[in-house]
């Protein structure tokens, strides 16, 4: 899992871009197909050929002579042995239910489903049909797939976190270390922060003067460089939060245009905050312009404050009954689409900021797409959502629309690509312990936790049954038992 701290983001983006148009991938050749359907039909055929050594074998075996053996046998059973024995079926039953519902929830998969794909489909010829060769289109897919799946996962640091983060030890960053470790205050980190910053200018001008010297000295220059912006930043989340928001604002431009190439650091997501906050909104609109770009990141910051720019031309007249009746203007429409994009990208946000899941500190990183980031995204920008009249309302009425749209994240995404299988993993070692991590898509319990919930549920009901009406059960036993030997006569 790459670390991407605030000194080091600038190395690698994870970009987002819009899913590719369906038909692009290239069609699986006929060898592929027929694969596929041998594998998919592979349980089928084991089963027609059980039956039919089964059928062919019942003279030798004299299947009817022992199965007519085996009804005399039943029915001259007490009840009270049919009272053992499903009270039996029904403890045992039980506790598998037990075991498979804590497996479910410690491991998030089905014990049962784990052991016949580990060990019973190799037997019946399961992973030849998963194999692929080298170079084939399924090969490549599933590779591009597993690139993909790693890339999205990748942590950030949280563009809105203040405290921690130096990497080297020179004077400058010994002054961010003292104030991101021992600064108990925001007063005392810029104060460390302002001292740091004198140095870090003083060691950036020496940097460039010798950049041309040596392939070493160039690489000084860019951790340097890294240095400075990483203070500067620091100075203007300081100045943010001790209420100076116009010099945070400034010293944000000022760093975008000397250092337009290290916009990897998600500078302009603090800018989107912190021009919220002075309500100008034409400006946040101007930000978004630029970034909101097809080739560049996205974030939950840059999706939700397209939506929350859109949705704030129409949420203050916004009605549902009244929408229901004429249906939705041009301009409802474009915020209703621009909510469903932002939730698309994360849908875990939207319960944080209509307040349906409580709110902890945002940790020190955060996942793209995850429920940390939804939760740093939340924490900060709540306030400027309940600033906007109905703009919560509007997202309360259309913001679970979007799964419509998208019935199989992890397999299709409509906008973006579809979202990644592995944020919840992620987000359990990024967030506290006591809270309880969103996951998206919601897991369906596994087959084998409903069969064996009914098996037990049932085999304690003809448990009690038997044991209270012996005589009735007793008559439907051998009524089962008589239609069961009837029909295997009959084959």
């Amino acid at each position: 899992m790459a670390d991407g701290d605030g000194l080091g983001e600038a190395a690698a983006a994870v970009a987002s871009p819009p899913a590719p148009a369906p038909g692009l991938s290239p069609p699986l050749g006929w060898r592929e197909r027929l694969r596929a359907g041998l594998a998919g039909t592979g349980a089928s055929l084991w089963f027609v050929a059980g039956l039919g050594l089964l059928y062919a074998l019942r003279v030798p075996l004299r299947l009817c002579e022992n199965l007519a053996a085996v009804t005399v046998f039943l029915n001259s059973l007490t009840p009270k042995f049919y009272v053992a024995l499903t009270g039996t079926s029904s403890l045992i039953s039980g506790l598998i239910f037990i075991f498979e519902w804590w497996y479910f929830h410690k491991h998030g998969t089905s014990f049962i489903e784990q052991v016949s794909v580990s060990h019973l489909r190799p037997l019946m010829g399961g992973t030849e049909g998963s194999i692929s060769e080298p170079g084939s289109p399924s090969s490549s897919r599933e590779s591009e797939t597993s690139r993909q799946n790693l890339s999205e996962c990748k942590v950030w640091r949280n563009p809105l976190n203040l405290f921690r983060g130096a990497e080297y030890r020179s004077c400058a960053t010994a002054y961010v270390l003292l104030a991101e470790e021992e600064a108990t205050t925001i007063v005392d980190a810029e104060r460390l922060f302002k001292q740091a910053l004198k140095a870090g200018e003083t060691i950036y001008r020496r940097s460039q003067q010798c950049q041309h010297q040596s392939p070493q000295h160039e690489a000084q220059l860019r951790r340097d460089t890294n240095v400075l912006v990483y203070i500067k930043r620091r100075l203007a989340m300081c100045a943010r939060k001790l209420g100076r928001i116009r010099e945070a604002v400034k010293i944000m431009r000022d760093l975008m245009k000397e250092f337009p190439p290290l916009t990897m650091l998600n500078i302009h997501e603090n800018l989107l905050e912190s021009l919220l906050e002075l309500q100008a909104y034409a400006d946040v609109q101007a930000v978004l312009a630029k970034y909101d770009d097809i080739s560049l990141p996205k974030s939950a910051a840059i999706c939700y404050t397209a939506a929350l720019l859109k949705t704030r031309t129409v949420s203050d007249k916004f009605s549902p009954e009244t929408a229901s009746r004429r249906g939705l203007s041009t301009a409802e429409i474009n915020a209703v689409e621009a909510i469903h994009r932002a939730v698309e990208f994360n849908p875990h946000v939207p319960k944080y900021l209509l307040e349906m899941k409580s709110l902890i500190l945002p940790p020190e990183h955060i996942l793209k797409r995850g429920d940390s980031e939804a939760i740093a995204y939340a924490f900060f920008h709540l306030q400027h959502w309940k600033r906007i009249e109905g703009a919560l309302n509007l997202l309360q009425c259309t913001w679970e629309g979007t799964f419509r749209m998208i019935p199989y994240p992890l397999e299709k995404g409509h906008l973006f690509y579809p979202y990644p299988s592995c944020t919840e993993t992620a987000d359990r070692e990024l967030l506290p312990p006591f809270h309880h991590v969103s996951v998206y898509p919601k897991k369906e319990l596994p087959f084998f936790i409903h069969f064996t919930a009914g098996l037990c549920s049932s085999t304690a009901m003809i448990a009690l049954l038997t044991h209270q009406f012996p005589e009735i059960m007793g008559v439907f036993a051998k009524a089962v038992s008589m239609i069961s030997r009837t029909c295997a006569e009959y084959l």
